[in-house]
């Protein structure tokens, strides 16, 4: 008896040792893959280990529901993260709970450059898989200058409107930040937006708004020319480049034809066109125009006699051997060879 009572305990040791043995193989050393293409599994809140097992194993994450609650016993204080996962590999269960206690959910990065404006966005947001860049613009053009530019992550469900509204939440934060309440917010983003598309240089960006601010003073038109790229695209005829057809346009950014600034801002400034807007430069200067040199930089200038010569130069330098002459042609139409930086008569 005594002999039969030894026979069963070691069965039971080592059933017990083969029993452990295959779940630590099958938790941490068996990679699995029942799938053969990324998959997407949303894990909501609340849900019980045994039920995010269930989910696992029907996407072919893991083999068997019950590996996903063995796998957090291993971490009893661990506890699992609400929200979307993408699996793309073989893993062990274990890998995958560890994923999932960390909160390493599938996000969507858009990097959003300084100085895009509402159609470039409307790529991205596209290009993304958030809807398509009509959608983005219905709810997105009225918003145009507030969408503040920076690197925002999305879950891959989020709506066109909730990009947007994030975007705009940035900007009113990063306003609120600049502790100015009496200044006009749009006025001050229409300036920051023009010294956004013509700023190359950061030094320059304070600069280029007091020689706005002069012209404005002065009742000068700004005669900006992504002033004049935009209504082309609000007009949807933009072609890459400013024709003499695009400068005749009556459309109310154009400032070539309408004094003052336009009638909103034309790209999303970032922090440094925001400042420089609110705090332009000290000049007596009316024009700035692209140095001949390519260097991002501008000549500027008090008169219209000094820029007329710096404009000049430019255009020389422009039109040595190997320099683009921008003298094409398009559908008929010439092409106007205006550098950037033109603010002139």
């Amino acid at each position: 008896m005594r002999r039969l009572k030894k026979l069963v305990f070691w069965f039971i040791v080592l059933g017990l040792a083969a029993a452990l043995g295959g779940c630590y193989y099958f938790v941490r050393v068996d990679q699995y893959q029942g799938f053969e293409e990324p998959v997407f599994v949303e894990i909501p809140r609340g849900t019980s280990s045994l039920k995010i097992g269930a989910l696992l194993a029907d996407a072919g994450v893991i083999r068997q529901p019950l590996l996903f609650p063995m796998s957090r016993a291993l971490r009893p204080k661990a506890k699992p993260q609400a929200g979307e996962y993408e699996f793309t590999a073989a893993a062990t269960p274990e890998e995958v709970f560890n994923r999932i206690a960390r909160g390493d959910i599938y996000m969507v990065e858009i990097r959003v450059p300084e100085g895009s404006n509402v159609f470039d966005i409307a790529r991205l947001v596209q290009q993304a898989g958030f809807g398509t860049a009509e959608e983005f613009l219905k709810v997105a053009l009225p918003e145009e200058g507030f969408l503040f530019p920076s690197t925002y992550r999305f879950k891959r469900k989020t709506t066109v409107d909730a990009v947007c509204r994030a975007m705009r939440a940035q900007f009113d934060k990063v306003w609120t930040e600049l502790k100015t309440p009496a200044a006009s917010q749009r006025e001050t983003t229409i300036l920051a937006s023009l010294v956004e598309t013509e700023a190359v240089l950061d030094g320059e960006r304070g600069r280029i708004a007091g020689v706005y601010r002069n012209r404005l003073a002065k009742g000068i038109r700004l005669e900006c020319d992504p002033t004049v790229a935009y209504a082309a695209m609000l007009d949807r005829r933009w072609r890459g480049t400013i024709y003499k057809s695009d400068l005749a346009s009556k459309n109310s950014y154009n400032t070539y034809q309408h004094s003052g600034l336009p009638p909103g801002p034309v790209a999303n400034p970032g922090l440094a066109s925001l400042k420089a807007a609110l705090h332009p430069e000290e000049t007596d200067e009316l024009y700035f125009v692209a140095k001949a040199d390519h260097s991002g930089g501008h000549v500027f200038s008090k008169d219209l006699a000094g820029h007329q010569k710096a404009v000049a130069a430019y255009r020389n330098g422009e039109q040595r051997p190997g320099k683009a002459e921008g003298q094409q042609k398009a559908a008929g139409e010439g092409v106007a060879t205006r550098p950037k930086g033109r603010t002139h008569r």
